[in-house]
């Protein structure tokens, strides 16, 4: 059964496994460095803080979706790439984007910004979030460069707001509408705007 795509269970089976290996490794680094509390970047914070993070994180999110939406429609290698993500997803159930979006933000930001940006700071952890997606072809490096932009922000909505529920949520956002976009299919040859 050689060229077939995975089940759905089993895809998102390797999705929670992957990025739970990713977020247990980010716990145990913190842990090994003697801090329990992944979480939090700054221990001092009042409660209703924790609460306002994850509304900043999505408030970035849907600009960060928007930005892309005008991006993907008017270029020519926004275009080229929102199809050649297609490609390389195949027929995705709404219940495995879920996964993937939930799965994807809670272990990238648990391991990059969580455990390695106090560690080795901003860029650094930017920078190995870059690398994390490189994609299977140069046509995905425009993906690899906005990783590592967007790991400077997500680094920088943790220094700001002082804990990961900003960039979780932010990151879950921008991944869960996306590939929703993305799984609608290609896009007609009309919708770039020169």
């Amino acid at each position: 059964m050689e060229g077939r795509p995975a089940p759905p269970h089993s895809r998102a089976a390797l999705v929670i496994g992957l990025y739970g290996a990713l977020a247990l490794g980010g716990l145990l680094l913190s842990a090994g460095r003697g801090d329990a509390d992944i979480y939090r970047a700054v221990e001092v914070r009042a409660a209703w803080w924790h609460l306002v993070s994850p509304l900043l994180g999505v408030a970035l999110g849907l600009a960060v979706v928007f930005g892309s939406r005008v991006v993907t429609l008017r270029s020519a290698w926004g275009r080229a790439l929102h199809d050649d993500f297609y490609a390389l997803i195949g027929d995705v159930s709404g219940r495995e984007i879920a996964i993937l979006a939930v799965a994807s933000a809670v272990g990238e930001e648990v391991f990059f910004r969580g455990a390695l940006m106090p560690w080795i700071g901003v860029v650094p952890q930017a920078l190995l979030f870059g690398l994390l997606h490189v994609g299977p072809s140069r046509r995905f490096l425009p993906w690899t460069a906005w990783a590592l932009l967007m790991g400077l922000v997500f680094g920088g909505l943790v220094a700001i707001t002082g804990d990961l529920g900003g960039a979780i949520a932010a990151h879950f956002t921008i991944n869960f509408m996306n590939l929703h976009y993305i799984a609608r299919g290609p896009l007609p040859a009309t919708a770039v705007e020169r």
